[in-house]
């Protein structure tokens, strides 16, 4: 089983790569491969609404300028999802947002092809708005009809300069249990489909 994760921050090893990295932890324990695909200095272009993706029903974004064909394809072979964002403006960052909608586009021109998968959203923030960023992410999950684990909070650590986060005890707890949470939840759908 594999896990990918999209750091949306325009910051490389950040606050935002540090949460991801509290929650691979867990997987990691239980055997799940993990991958972090950081998208600060990449080109993620928005969604031009051309619906070529529709007519293609190629698995991929008609645009081939940047980086999110690879995102797709990452995400369609994983078993699990983590979408991770710092708050701008009470909401994520203008990468994820991109990769939310060309994804969930493509997703939904090819038979939904993230349903079932699992999905996780991560934020990290200075002090307000991350529980918006938060209901961002998961909209994209469950229109997606993908199943998204609870954790004991919701999944956001506070820190604005970068290793910040380490410092807020609470957030990196919820960051644990999250991954133990979605490894328990991956291996209860792997042993559902073994059957």
């Amino acid at each position: 089983m594999k896990v990918v994760a999209f750091n949306g921050s325009a910051r490389k090893d950040g606050n935002t790569a540090i949460l991801v990295n509290t929650v691979f932890c867990e997987l990691q324990k239980e055997g799940i491969e993990t991958e972090l695909v950081q998208l600060a200095g990449k080109r993620v272009f928005g969604c031009a609404a051309c619906y070529k993706c529709f007519t293609n029903k190629d698995h991929r974004c008609s645009r081939q300028s940047d980086i999110v064909n690879e995102c797709i394809g990452k995400m369609r072979e994983a078993d699990g999802i983590i979408l991770a964002s710092p708050t701008y403006f009470a909401d994520v960052s203008s990468e994820i947002k991109a990769l939310i909608d060309r994804s969930g586009m493509v997703a939904r021109a090819n038979g939904q092809m993230f349903h079932r998968k699992v999905g996780a959203a991560v934020v990290a923030v200075r002090r307000a708005g991350a529980i918006h960023a938060f209901d961002s992410i998961n909209h994209f999950f469950f229109i997606s009809g993908m199943i998204v684990p609870g954790s004991s909070y919701w999944n956001v650590g506070i820190g604005r300069n970068i290793g910040e986060v380490e410092q807020d005890a609470e957030g990196l707890e919820t960051m644990r249990n999250l991954g133990r949470n979605m490894a328990w939840l991956l291996n209860k759908i792997k042993g559902d489909r073994g059957n």
